[in-house]
């Protein structure tokens, strides 16, 4: 059955028809008397105003002089004052960015998008800019600590290996827990691990997870991989719940992809058209040119409908009356831009991602803009093996724990068992920079360097 359009109200007033609302209905802001401010006066405020800044400048001119130290023996590229700039690399939680780090007199100021990167092409986003933000955080582990209290290096790599072997020599469980990990070498740091403790194993997972997706294609090509997605040449997309300029698979890689082909001009005189399908407005909806509502309950029902419209098969699935029409405006334009066209699902669901899979193979998509031959990293997280660890951790299989640079505590859908379960592992350790809800339930908390202060490689 069809549903109707719903009507919402702004609040109570707006639904009785309050007389001081409908007088100001009209205005964006309303404008507040003098009379009317229950609040100081306008001359109090001045007055106010007055006196800060006659403060701030008589405090300013009691500050000290401070002289500068100069270099002993100064270094070749350091000219005080006088910015360079790095390449590296940002990654956390399985996102990624390829950046530059602006750095005065040793010490990073700015992180901007890396223009000579052929993945993100100088993209960033707001999480990626403020990350330079935590190097400086007072908050930050000045060293390693016991519980609660303060210890030394020395002390906490004999007291964690004495406990790695006894656990070892008994045959326990070992487990490595992280977010996906792209480094070549902190993977083959691990495999050594692995070999020394052969009872390890190393387990990842993601905040935002990409699990159903890497479950569908396994399903339906024999790959457990996520491919890459091209939306520059893309016509037509139509994303369910997808919010991919913001959170889904590679948001800053897409971006830039998907601004390319919303540009017109002399040489080119059409732009793509992009239907979104999704139950709260995210940055990918306000940029859509069709909006559908639906129920994230609706996610699958609302791929089959498509996949029916594209197949010509029979059956009807209604939505509400505006929906049902912008998806089979969707449905012509992906027939009419087969193999320029994309469709994609923010669920983590197999059998949603399963049929997404079958709309993106009548399309004619595999080849054009999804490439299964170039897979991508990032997203590697295993719910499974998630969910199996923490299951062991509750039964009390679990012998010792390393959670490497994540906060699953905080982060995981199991997190709260999670929490309760390490109370059963003799051995849990933390190597996050700053104190969070997992490394407060560890009995160690061994930080790492920031990345900004570290050298690593990512692949």
């Amino acid at each position: 059955m069809s549903e109707k359009k719903k009507t919402y109200w702004k609040g109570l007033a707006q639904l009785k028809n309050d007389p001081n609302y409908v007088k100001h209905a009209d205005k964006e802001f309303v404008d507040l008397g003098v009379a009317e401010d229950p609040g100081h006066s306008r001359r109090d405020f001045l007055r106010m105003m007055g006196f800060s800044v006659a403060a701030a400048s008589l405090a300013a001119c009691e500050a000290p002089v401070r002289k500068a130290i100069p270099y002993v023996m100064k270094p070749v590229d350091a000219d005080a004052g006088i910015p360079n700039y790095y390449a590296s690399s940002y990654v956390n939680g399985g996102d990624y960015c390829s950046i530059v780090v602006k750095v005065r007199d040793g010490r990073p100021i700015k992180v901007d998008g890396n223009s000579l990167s052929t993945v993100t092409l100088g993209g960033t986003s707001a999480q990626v800019e403020a990350s330079v933000l935590s190097l400086y955080d007072n908050y930050r582990l000045r060293g390693p600590q016991k519980g609660e209290s303060k210890t030394d290096w020395e002390t906490i790599d004999r007291e964690i290996i004495a406990k790695l072997e006894e656990v070892s020599g008994k045959g326990g469980a070992i487990r490595i827990v992280s977010n996906t990990i792209l480094s070549p070498s902190t993977l083959n740091t691990i495999d050594k691990f692995k070999a020394k403790y052969p009872s390890t194993e190393h387990i990842e997972y993601d905040p935002i997870s990409s699990y159903g997706i890497v479950k569908a294609n396994e399903e339906s090509f024999g790959a457990a991989i996520i491919p890459s997605y091209d939306f520059s040449k893309v016509k037509t997309i139509v994303s369910i719940n997808a919010d991919f300029l913001g959170t889904w698979v590679s948001p800053i890689e897409f971006t830039k992809q998907y601004g390319s082909t919303r540009e017109v001009n002399e040489d080119k005189r059409e732009m793509s058209r992009h239907y979104q399908f999704e139950s709260n407005l995210s940055l990918t909806g306000a940029n859509a040119d069709y909006r559908g509502m639906i129920k994230p309950s609706q996610e699958g029902l609302l791929a089959t409908q498509l996949y029916n419209v594209i197949a010509g098969k029979g059956g009807k699935i209604s939505f509400s009356e505006d929906t049902d029409k912008k998806l089979e405006k969707a449905a012509a334009d992906l027939l009419a831009n087969k193999g320029n066209s994309l469709v994609v699902a923010g669920s983590n669901d197999k059998a949603v991602q399963t049929v997404v899979n079958a709309i993106n193979d009548l399309l004619g998509n595999y080849g054009t803009t999804i490439n299964m031959a170039l897979p991508v990293n990032f997203r590697k997280g295993n719910d499974e093996k998630m969910a199996s660890f923490i299951n062991d951790a509750k039964e009390g299989i679990i012998g010792a724990v390393i959670f490497y640079n994540c906060n699953p505590v905080y982060d995981h859908p199991m997190g709260w068992e999670l929490a309760k379960s390490l109370k059963n592992i003799s051995l849990s350790v933390s190597t996050s920079y700053t104190p969070h809800e997992t490394s407060s339930a560890c009995g160690y908390m061994a930080p790492d360097h920031h990345y900004l202060e570290s050298w690593n490689d990512f692949e």
